[in-house]
């Protein structure tokens, strides 16, 4: 009993001490998106709206993955890697979410589409598109601003806050 007291303090001081800063979506964004997504399956909304948070948290997890890699500077000549491993990274992200979801009969069915195309589909095209640009504003607004944020926590505001206002969007839209 005593051990089971001190293990979850000692783990969380040593996450604690051990963070670092990150330099690309920080992981309340995708902890934040990867949330919705379960609470949006979970609440049976429609899969437009779902796809939108599961676009938001499958470029997330791209950023965060190329940024790891150039950390890890694998390609030695270079401080970066090269467009084929991200073209690469973008590819398998995808393909491990799509795949299973769409085996697993949640994505494919004939009696769930938009315009021609998966709902779950077409929401997460639409959800990774929107969460690109909601990144590349944070970065557009943040260098007129001498490189510092107009306010605490934006890198976290853009890309939810858009994804959220796109989700009641499409849920009026839908209606």
């Amino acid at each position: 009993m005593f051990k089971k007291k001190i293990i979850l303090p000692v783990l969380t001081l040593a996450g604690v001490l051990s963070a670092t800063v990150a330099k690309a979506v920080c992981p309340v964004c995708t902890i934040a998106v990867g949330t919705c997504v379960g609470l949006a399956r979970w609440l049976k909304i429609d899969d437009r709206i779902t796809g939108l948070w599961v676009g938001g948290l499958i470029v997330s997890l791209i950023i965060w993955t190329i940024d790891y890699l150039n950390k890890k500077n694998l390609n030695k000549s270079k401080n970066r890697i090269g467009l084929t491993s991200k073209i690469l990274v973008v590819i398998l992200y995808y393909a491990v979410v799509i795949v299973p979801l769409y085996f697993t009969g949640i994505m494919g069915h004939p009696f769930n589409k938009c315009w021609g195309l998966d709902k779950l589909l077409w929401g997460t095209i639409i959800g990774s598109i929107i969460f690109i640009i909601a990144t590349l504003s944070h970065n557009y607004f943040k260098k007129r601003n001498s490189n510092k944020s107009y306010f605490p926590l934006q890198k976290v505001a853009f890309p939810v806050g858009l994804l959220a206002i796109t989700s009641i969007i499409v849920y009026l839209i839908i209606r």
